[in-house]
């Protein structure tokens, strides 16, 4: 059962149809209820009008027997008095049941009963007025409205369903009767029968086509998703991040879905491509100190008095060094966050510029919140750029700019053409007049400083001087204030 409907476009299906199917029952029986209330009521109303003319003839006087209403054909009638003696009912009616009276053949009319209620017309007129009933009725007065009843009869031998009507009348002979008349139910029962039949016929139909076609339309909805998860499918089999998923030429989630794919794709991708860049350039970078390294303990070995102990120190430095910025690249590449703590950069640039020739500081007290540790490599990386290139000075700024801690380093030297100025920041870039190793370093300086700085919700930028030189700016957001997201 979990695998039968263990698809979107099952569960779908499965949940439509079982709404239209409850909404189809609650719809059904709701017709159903209020056509045979109606054709109950309509029944009621024609029982009432056969009582009510009943009635009229019994006020008028008219003899039990010339009762022309008893003569009605499929229209059963009785007429009963105060105490519930049957005194009349129709000629044909053999059974009977709901009135209240189950007989069909009246009393037999006891001897001067008809004299005796001539003589005390007088008397009952006079009476007229008492009744236990709660409506008084004046003689020859039908009461308005009736009492209605649900029962069978049985004339000339066919029993069927009748709804009766109970109508009251003040005789002026023979006192207050009632007047049951019943009008037969075939006709409700026929409607309502064939109503539940077509209902019954056309609820299970309606409902395969709705199951149809709701099992069609999540079906063409979903296709584009099965073929992104086919094309995904095959990206991670073949491992070739360049391919992309099918996108649908419509403006919904799908298509929207398949767009956010493609670009964690190209994302992935070019991080893959990066992460390899990186990894080729730092073997090419590792590659240089190693092999010095080992060739001068190789020629130490044999030829001990030929040892260049300080450039195995040189080259020992410088690969310490290197191993130190690609881990740390390596941890901001995992998402290191710096931690909160408050930074006066003020402090932190006169630390790091201490010992440094031809380094001026200008700053005033600015705390911004972050690592310390990070930010000094920052300033470091910053002014050891500057002192291969500088001239004759180096000035290092920190003041406050709006919500930001502005961090200057410029130099007096060449400058950046504008056209490199984002491009030193990539990893492993040396401009021309910085080719050297031993003067340029691995080219990770400016961009471990850049990624830093990222990291602390800032930017780092390169730009010109006043000197002529070249000018860095670090801006971060002052300690206390919504760092937000950070900023490529």
């Amino acid at each position: 059962m979990s695998r039968l409907f263990g698809s979107v476009r099952s569960r779908a299906t499965l949940g439509a149809t079982l709404v239209v199917a409850v909404a189809l029952v609650a719809a059904g029986a709701a017709v159903l209820l209020s056509l045979r209330a109606n054709l109950t009521g309509e029944a009621g109303t024609r029982a009432e009008r056969s009582a009510q003319a009943v009635a009229s003839e019994l006020a008028a006087r008219i003899p039990l027997d010339k009762l022309s209403g008893l003569d009605a054909e499929d229209v059963p009638v009785q007429i009963v008095d105060e105490d519930g003696v049957l005194l009349a009912a129709s000629e044909d009616l053999e059974r009977i049941s709901g009135t209240g009276t189950a007989e069909v053949t009246p009393a037999p009319t006891r001897s001067g009963a008809d004299d005796d209620r001539d003589r005390g017309d007088d008397d009952r007129d006079d009476d007229s007025g008492r009744s236990g009933d709660d409506e008084s009725l004046e003689p020859g007065e039908i009461a308005q409205g009736a009492s209605y009843t649900n029962g069978t009869a049985t004339i000339d031998g066919d029993t069927e369903d009748y709804r009766f009507a109970a109508v009251e009348v003040e005789t002026p002979d023979r006192g207050r009767l009632t007047v049951h008349a019943g009008s037969p139910l075939a006709a409700e029962h026929s409607a309502v029968g064939t109503a539940l039949t077509a209902m019954l016929i056309g609820f299970p139909l309606l409902l395969g086509v709705v199951a149809g076609v709701t099992w069609l339309v999540t079906g063409r909805a979903l296709r584009p998703v099965e073929g992104i998860r086919r094309e995904m499918a095959a990206i991670t089999a073949s491992e070739d991040l360049r391919r992309r998923v099918p996108e649908p030429a419509t403006h919904d989630e799908i298509a929207r879905l398949a767009r956010t794919t493609n670009a964690t794709l190209a994302a992935l991708e070019a991080s893959v491509e990066r992460q390899r860049g990186f990894v080729a350039d730092a073997s090419h970078e590792l590659r240089s100190p190693i092999a010095s390294l080992r060739t001068q303990l190789e020629v130490a070995a044999a030829h001990p008095e030929l040892l260049d102990l300080d450039g195995a120190v040189e080259d020992t430095v410088r690969l310490q060094n290197l191993a130190g910025d690609l881990l740390l690249l390596a941890r901001l590449d995992a998402g290191e966050r710096p931690v909160g703590t408050r930074v006066d950069l003020a402090a932190l640039a006169r630390e790091e510029a201490a010992g440094r020739e031809a380094v001026t500081v200008e700053a005033e007290p600015v705390e911004v919140s972050g690592s310390r540790g990070q930010l000094g490599r920052v300033l470091a990386n910053l002014l050891d750029n500057a002192e291969r290139h500088a001239r004759e000075r180096i000035t290092v700024t920190v003041r406050r700019e709006g919500g930001e801690a502005v961090v200057g380093v410029a130099d007096d030297g060449e400058g950046v053409a504008e056209a490199d100025r984002e491009r030193i920041f990539e990893r492993f870039v040396r401009l021309d007049a910085a080719r050297s190793r031993d003067d340029g370093g691995a080219g990770l300086g400016l961009a471990i400083a850049r990624d830093v700085a990222v990291r602390h919700g800032g930017t780092l930028t390169a730009g010109a001087a006043p000197a002529g030189g070249a000018l860095f700016e670090l801006r971060l957001p002052l300690a206390g204030a919504d760092r937000g997201a950070p900023r490529a």
